[in-house]
């Protein structure tokens, strides 16, 4: 039998190797930390997004984690009401990318438009899913509504992502759902974050283009909150006075803004009323301590609202959305 002498050297040798190896691990993301990973180059479980969705069991008491490598994932997306605790990871914000590119006077194959909803590039119904790190896209262009993402599910949260795309950008539909949105970007011309539901704008980036509305809440009359920025940044290139902070399409519409710092194409009147007079009568729309250069809060509408200290610290995370938002695995990965 042959003798094996291990010199001094050698030893250092093997130990530096399996000091590396290990190095490497460690740096390496978990792969089975993920119940299912979504990979172009084949290399993980599914190849899109959808098959990885479709593969959730439905109504699963225990999260589903789906780790979806860079890469742009052509796909209209559907998260059934029946896939719960569903939460997306992307491997890369800039570089893991959603997207699809209908609108809403594209034709279907029948030959009927397909309407603002139908122009959705990802439709969530499903509660409880969450994302982060993961680009959301319609890419169709500034050719009228077109929808990055409709949310319709129940306690939904989105956390480091962006919302890319022009009228009509981001629709949270559902007149119960609540939403939570954490530095987050999100972009847009015409309306482009509108509809019924609850949500809550925690340090956004919001950036306009061209000329437009932030918002076009259609809050219902006997929902508390509608859409509330906390301290967020709505920039944008857009030109000077080019820009309202909302309009209420329809009567009962809430749009606030809390300790938000306002770019100079936000007009000094803040405000519109979508051409009614009654609307002003019922639509809520407030700020607090709002800054910069569009803060022209003595310029504003008379029927809109500078909110009190006392009235303002209502308008909190916890108290709009409830504690779900503190839990502390609502996101996959910590600050």
């Amino acid at each position: 039998m042959q003798q094996v002498v291990l010199t001094h050297s050698g030893m250092y040798r093997t130990k530096k190797t399996i000091l590396t190896c290990l190095a490497v691990l460690v740096c390496l993301p978990s792969v089975s930390a993920y119940d299912f990973v979504v990979a172009k180059d084949g290399s993980g479980d599914f190849t899109t997004v959808q098959d990885a969705i479709s593969a959730v069991p439905d109504f699963r008491k225990n999260k589903t984690t789906i780790f979806i490598k860079s890469g742009v994932y052509k796909e209209k997306l559907v998260l059934a009401a029946s896939k719960q605790k569903v939460s997306f990871l992307g491997e890369d914000l800039a570089k893991t990318i959603l997207t699809y590119d209908d609108y809403a006077s594209k034709k279907n194959r029948f030959g009927e438009e397909k309407g603002t909803t139908g122009s959705s590039s990802f439709f969530i119904f499903g509660d409880d899913f969450t994302a982060e790190n993961i680009t959301f896209e319609n890419s169709a262009g500034p050719v009228g509504q077109a929808v990055a993402v409709r949310i319709d599910g129940d306690r939904v949260a989105f956390k480091n992502c962006r919302f890319l795309g022009f009228q009509d950008t981001l629709y949270p539909h559902g007149e119960d759902s609540r939403q939570y949105y954490k530095n987050c970007y999100i972009e847009g011309s015409v309306d482009f974050i509108f509809g019924w539901s609850t949500a809550v704008f925690d340090n956004c980036t919001i950036f306009c283009k061209n000329k437009g509305y932030v918002t076009a809440p259609s809050t219902a009359e006997n929902t508390r909150f509608g859409l509330v920025f906390l301290r967020c940044n709505i920039t944008g290139d857009a030109p000077e006075n080019s820009f309202y902070l909302a309009r209420p399409w329809r009567p009962y519409g809430k749009s606030v803004f809390i300790e938000c710092t306002l770019g100079k194409h936000i007009k000094p009147e803040g405000w519109h009323n979508w051409g009614s007079s009654e609307k002003e009568k019922t639509a809520y729309f407030a700020e607090f301590k709002s800054t910069g250069d569009g803060a022209h809060t003595g310029k504003r509408v008379t029927w809109s609202k500078q909110l009190t200290p006392d009235e303002a610290g209502e308008f909190t995370a916890v108290n709009i959305l409830g504690d779900w938002i503190e839990q502390p695995d609502l996101f996959l990965t910590e600050e």
